[in-house]
């Protein structure tokens, strides 16, 4: 009231001073002083870091900074608050020193944490919140903005003390937030660096359009109406409108009026997952009495409750009037003045808003952390299926040999020759060359935080065809039965779980108590016991409870006999299970126990030689899920490679070495007699709820059809005795896939192939690519198509 009767008093004396120099009207003289502009405000919560596989100990450190993608380095966010929404542990060695912000960079630093051993959790529990200018985007940007995350690192000393000074950037993850979420998001943001530093951040992100605190207010704030009136009519007489005067301020109400629509509707979504009342009343109070309702100026009010009878709602489910935005029209006929203070009520509105909603973060900041990664988990499957390819294929009967249906030999000689055409392992790779092509045309623009790891270079990233093979029912249904049963298989391949399997865990709960899962991880030829530690930590992250064995029992004795490498790992794999059957079973009863394996290369063979061990008979029942990257099952009968196959003729010849007679089938003159033939009779496969085969067309170490289990040409055209036993090899590992498990006999076993290629312009020209080892060490080395297949079924791997 003071600062308007200032007003009022110092307009009155000079009117007297003016009113005989001037014969306008005074009121269009009044020049409101006006410093409009908005600002976008991302709020960052760090909530824990996970140490998954830290190669080092000491401390460490998460740097945050952001900047306009389209900008220079100085476009960049201020950091503008710090907030530490629950009290660190300070009887805890683990942290030392306090947070920090670099004035060079406007960079936020959090405090040092000292990272010990694997699975270690740090609970960090603050919030940073970022403010960038929007003055040259009008209001609303239409750029995107580049978040980063750096780990710094420095070694453990004898001085605990720890500067700024002394730590190193170890690793850099960059995050596109696109224009479109930047009017309002809210939004889980799992931080995983790279290969050599496996970690999980969780954190948030919290996006707003904010006024910008550069702002003064319009002269005219009188509430008299009959003076407000006069004013109103002789600017509507004397001044330009807004649609041509001042277009910019136009789009900055515009802008804040989206910005709060979707904080308003951010808030009651949160607020109704996690059950929590968010109490408005005092903001629906403040706004149902000023915006946009001045029908002095306009001719028109805007109820923004919605109601039309003066209702005050006073919670946020009554607030559902948001104003049409699709066009200027309801603006146009706004003073300049009018304008501003809507510009203002707006900014005061959305401060209070975004304050409310913090203060609701903090106070439910575990529950709503739960909400959104589940919505993250849901969507990664929409949003990763840009790179991967769905299609299903009836899986055949019983595999026979291509002479068998041949009438005559010039007829032999036309289907060979078509085959040679259509081999499978070249039309794989022109496939997912063509989708690799289709990519480079679109246009990615969601309104999802991006991770520049994928959408760096979206032509970079491997393409993943995934072929779910099923049993097809016999043709004797009706029509309707069997579109039926071929529209539920669509289904469960969408949605990634069996709805069978899903209907008897509700009809047959299961019982209460603990489940133990474990899953172990085999290496290949001359492998390292850490080779497939990408693979895990992926499953760690979609399920942390898992108890993993990383195979050492084979590591540098992968030369001799299958049997004996079998053998050694079932030991290994008894000895670990009764340890944490112990271990489980003290804590309660164990009400369910799954056994998985991941292998690679030769390791999927020494893991279905240790299955087929009569020591692992009292644990095939655990079977769960199988996942095999690469792996020979059915030998190098029929290897196309020529050059590898000279390698391992040479290795033959000059060292004798067991495991590669084995490989070719050539450990014995009879074929019914060798390792290879023997083991595709014994049930090493039967048990398992899930079966997953990864290939790839462009490994050449393995065979296409040996790491898919399926027949091949040569073999499909091969009379002799040599193609008799290898199509018999196939049809005794599809009658165990076929079949129903002997634990579940009603279950329907999930069994996909799962064709990875990968960007082979990465290896460049070197032996190793044109050798085919570069896909094979590929499976090792990127994590990326794991993410896509395991993130896509999730079932299949909890």
């Amino acid at each position: 009231m003071l600062r308007r009767l200032g007003w009022l008093i110092g307009l009155s004396q000079r009117s007297r001073q003016t009113k005989t120099l001037d014969a306008e009207p005074y009121v269009a003289r009044v020049k409101p002083v006006l410093m409009v502009d908005t600002v976008q405000e991302i709020a960052i919560y760090i909530h824990r870091f996970h140490n998954l596989d830290l190669f080092q100990q000491g401390w460490y450190q998460i740097k945050i900074s952001m900047r306009w993608e389209d900008g220079d380095n100085n476009s960049c966010g201020i950091p503008s608050r710090v907030v530490q929404y629950e009290a660190l542990d300070s009887s805890s060695n683990d942290s030392y020193g306090v947070w920090n912000i670099d004035d060079k960079d406007n960079s936020f630093l959090t405090q040092p944490f000292r990272i010990k051993y694997a699975r270690q959790d740090i609970r960090l529990c603050m919030m940073v919140s970022f403010t960038m200018p929007l003055e040259r985007y009008e209001g609303s940007a239409t750029s995107a903005v580049i978040l980063r995350f750096e780990l710094l690192y420095s070694p453990i000393m004898e001085n605990i003390s720890v500067t700024h000074s002394d730590t190193c950037p170890a690793a850099v993850h960059d995050f596109r937030i696109p224009p479109k979420a930047l009017s309002g998001l809210h939004s889980y943001c799992p931080v995983h660096f790279d290969t050599f530093h496996a970690v999980l951040i969780d954190v948030s992100v919290h996006v707003s359009v904010m006024k910008s605190a550069a702002y003064k207010r319009p002269a005219v704030l009188s509430s008299d109406a009959s003076n407000s009136k006069n004013l109103a009519s002789s600017n509507v007489q004397s001044s330009k409108k807004i649609a041509s005067a001042d277009k910019k301020l136009v789009s900055f109400v515009k802008a804040l009026l989206v910005a709060r629509d979707t904080l308003l509707e951010e808030m009651q979504r949160l607020s109704k997952a996690v059950g929590q009342t968010i109490d408005l009343s005092e903001f629906v109070s403040s706004m149902d009495n000023g915006l946009l309702s001045d029908s002095s100026s306009t001719g028109k009010s805007v109820e923004v409750d919605g109601s039309g009878q003066g209702k005050q709602p006073n919670n946020l489910e009554k607030l559902d009037g948001p104003i049409d935005l699709e066009s200027d029209d309801w603006l146009r006929n706004f003073s300049k003045e009018h304008l501003s203070r809507t510009f203002h009520l707006l900014g005061t509105q959305l401060h209070y808003l975004w304050n409310t909603f913090l203060s609701f973060h903090r106070d439910n900041n575990t529950k709503i952390l739960e909400y959104l990664r589940d919505i993250w988990t849901k969507d990664r499957r929409a949003e990763w299926s840009i790179w991967m390819v769905y299609s299903k294929v009836e899986m055949p009967h019983h595999f026979i040999s291509g002479m068998d249906d041949t009438s005559n030999h010039s007829s032999h000689k036309r289907v060979t020759s078509v085959l040679k055409l259509n081999d499978p392992a070249q039309v794989a790779a022109t496939r997912a060359e063509l989708h690799r092509r289709s990519i480079a045309q679109m246009r990615i623009n969601n309104r999802a935080v991006q991770d520049m790891h994928i959408f760096g270079d979206p032509m970079r990233v491997p393409i993943v065809i995934i072929e779910r093979v099923w049993n097809a029912p016999r043709r004797t249904f009706s029509d309707n039965t069997y579109r039926r049963h071929v529209d539920r298989i669509d289904s469960s391949l969408l949605n990634g779980h069996d709805d069978e399997s899903e209907t008897r865990k509700h009809n047959n709960p299961q019982p209460s108590g603990r489940e133990l899962k474990i899953v172990v991880f085999v290496h290949g030829f001359q492998g390292h016991h850490l080779d497939l530690r990408l693979i895990r930590n992926q499953w760690l992250l979609i399920d942390p409870k898992i108890e993993f064995l990383m195979s050492e029992a084979n590591e540098e004795r992968t030369h001799g006999d299958f049997r004996e490498m079998g053998q050694r790992l079932a030991q290994e794999v008894i000895s670990f299970f009764k340890r944490k059957m112990d271990k489980h079973s003290r804590y309660g009863r164990l009400k369910n126990v799954k056994l998985s394996f991941v292998g690679h290369s030769i390791g999927n063979v020494i893991i279905r030689t240790a299955l087929a061990d009569s020591l692992m008979e009292p644990y095939r029942k655990y079977l769960h899920t199988y996942l095999s990257l690469s792996g020979p099952h059915l030998g190098y009968l029929y290897s196309s490679n020529s050059l590898f196959n000279s390698g391992l003729w040479l290795l033959k010849k000059l060292k004798s070495t067991q495991v590669i007679h084995q490989l070719t089938l050539t450990d014995d003159p009879d074929l019914q007699n060798t390792f290879f033939y023997k083991l595709c009779k014994q049930k090493t496969l039967d048990s398992f709820k899930n079966i997953i085969l990864l290939s790839s067309p462009q490994d050449g170490y393995v065979p296409y059809h040996s790491a898919r289990i399926e027949s091949c040409q040569p073999a499909s055209f091969d009379n002799s005795k040599r193609g008799a036993a290898f199509l018999e090899m196939l049809n005794n590992c599809m009658d165990q896939i076929r079949g129903p498990t002997p634990e579940t006999p009603h279950h329907q076993r999930v069994f996909m192939r799962c064709d990875v290629n990968f960007d082979t312009t990465l290896y460049g020209r070197n032996l190793n690519s044109f050798i085919g080892r570069a896909a094979h060490i590929e499976f090792l080395e990127s994590d990326i198509f794991a993410r896509f297949i395991m993130w896509s079924f999730q079932d299949l791997f909890r």
